[in-house]
């Protein structure tokens, strides 16, 4: 499946909608390297010949270092329930739109200021919101999405990119040793606990 056959699934799942006082609302998830964002973008270019899109990074919505650092829980503990604050995000995002609110207020991080600061997005009800991040499927969350695309990716190439990828954490053995104790044991958890490929609407391998 490519992208234009993805806005097709996703535009047929719109015209047969009930709920039309709100956005249309996709969930792209996959672990780390899979490529979330680089398909999200796409996505998000190709929607917009069609309708208007709004595009969050999960990422931009993390909560300060001393919240998700050094907090006394294992690294991997601190990835998957400290990294995002996950009532917030459930409570100014996605239960603002299931009740047909359209303006939402999100913390966005400024990592060089180790500090978050509240923005306003403002949404149209015609129109479809791509939510792109690791662990989106999870439980707390994955209820409120109206299409769950999952990219799956074989664990050599996500591992290999992320490594190349992460240069702001150190040298190579530095970044290997902080996926072991922090990423990859939170993905492994990720994976046992929700099993977001059995909640997935689609998944796609874009390697094939």
């Amino acid at each position: 499946m490519d992208i234009r056959e993805i806005k097709n699934d996703i535009m047929k799942q719109i015209e047969m909608r009930s709920a039309k006082e709100r956005p249309f609302i996709v969930a792209i998830d996959g672990l780390g390297g899979a490529g979330k964002s680089t398909i999200a973008n796409k996505l998000a270019e190709e929607l917009k010949t069609s309708c208007a899109v709004e595009l969050i990074h999960l990422d931009n919505h993390i909560v300060e270092r001393s919240k998700r650092y050094n907090t006394g829980y294992d690294e991997w503990y601190e990835y998957y329930y400290l990294q995002w604050d996950i009532n917030l995000i459930k409570r100014n995002v996605f239960l603002q739109l299931h009740n047909n609110n359209l303006e939402l207020q999100l913390p966005f991080y400024d990592q060089l200021a180790d500090a978050s600061r509240d923005k306003k997005i403002t949404l149209v009800a015609n129109g479809i919101l791509i939510v792109e991040g690791i662990f989106l499927f999870r439980s707390e969350w994955r209820g409120f999405y109206d299409y769950r695309l999952y990219i799956e990716c074989p664990r050599t190439v996500r591992e290999e990119r992320v490594l190349q990828r992460d240069v702001y954490i150190g040298d190579f053995q530095a970044r290997l040793d902080k996926y072991k104790r922090r990423y990859w044991p939170a993905e492994a958890y990720y994976l046992e606990k929700e099993n977001p490929l059995a909640v997935a609407d689609r998944i796609c391998d874009f390697l094939r």
